[in-house]
């Protein structure tokens, strides 16, 4: 059943994710890597956003932000998307031939106590995770590694987070999350969970009417 209509507050922390449409290849080298930064800076200057983290892999982004204002994620968003399709199929002589992405932006929300450096965790890995590098900072797309060149014109701006990152932030990131992390973190990737404590996780999900992303689906999976 299709997802209603989004309520993103301003002051949550939100992890994002979107897909290529059956998995296709959103970045197919550099100049359409450096395109969509450019579409990303374009957007900061019309919709102002706190990003924390990022990490654009070849068929699918993440992001984590901190909106200030109510619905200023999904404009944000939106503008991303709108303006990226548009140049993807011009660049590769795609107009008119469908979707780009899978459909709307995957979110839920996040704590911000340590279940956001996990999530965070989460994002600056994903590419040492599918062995494209062999450090996160290593990504030239990804914050780890914007985060050590803020001046280059291939990281985005960052902004300070809402708890304290902590001095060994790396090595923490290129340490491997647990099977049960990875999991829970793919659970509310799907359903739009908040990712928290019992009692946060309760009260967001009734503050933002995602109740039903709590309730059980089927028979839990055992885990691998």
């Amino acid at each position: 059943m299709p997802r209603g209509k989004r309520y993103c507050p301003g002051g949550i922390v939100f992890h994002v994710l979107n897909r290529g449409n059956g998995r296709q290849t959103l970045f197919h080298g550099p100049a359409d890597y450096e395109a969509f930064v450019r579409v990303v800076k374009e957007a900061l200057l019309i919709v102002p956003m706190r990003i924390l983290g990022y990490c654009f892999m070849p068929n699918h982004w993440h992001f984590v932000l901190w909106p200030e204002c109510d619905d200023q994620l999904s404009t944000f968003l939106h503008q991303i998307t709108t303006t990226h399709v548009r140049r993807w199929q011009k660049a590769h002589h795609r107009e008119g031939e469908g979707h780009l992405y899978q459909g709307p932006f995957k979110s839920f929300p996040v704590e911000s106590d340590e279940h956001l450096y996990t999530v965070c965790r989460y994002v600056e890995r994903n590419a040492r995770r599918a062995g494209l590098v062999e450090r996160a900072e290593d990504w030239v797309w990804g914050s780890a590694w914007a985060r050590l060149h803020p001046d280059d014109v291939r990281a985005l701006p960052l902004c300070d987070w809402p708890i304290p990152r902590p001095d060994d932030w790396l090595d923490r990131v290129n340490q491997a999350l647990t099977g049960a992390e990875i999991e829970a973190l793919r659970t509310c990737t799907e359903r739009g969970r908040p990712y928290g404590s019992s009692p946060w996780v309760e009260q967001t999900a009734k503050q933002l009417g995602l109740e039903s992303t709590l309730r059980s689906r089927g028979r839990p999976r055992s885990e691998a």
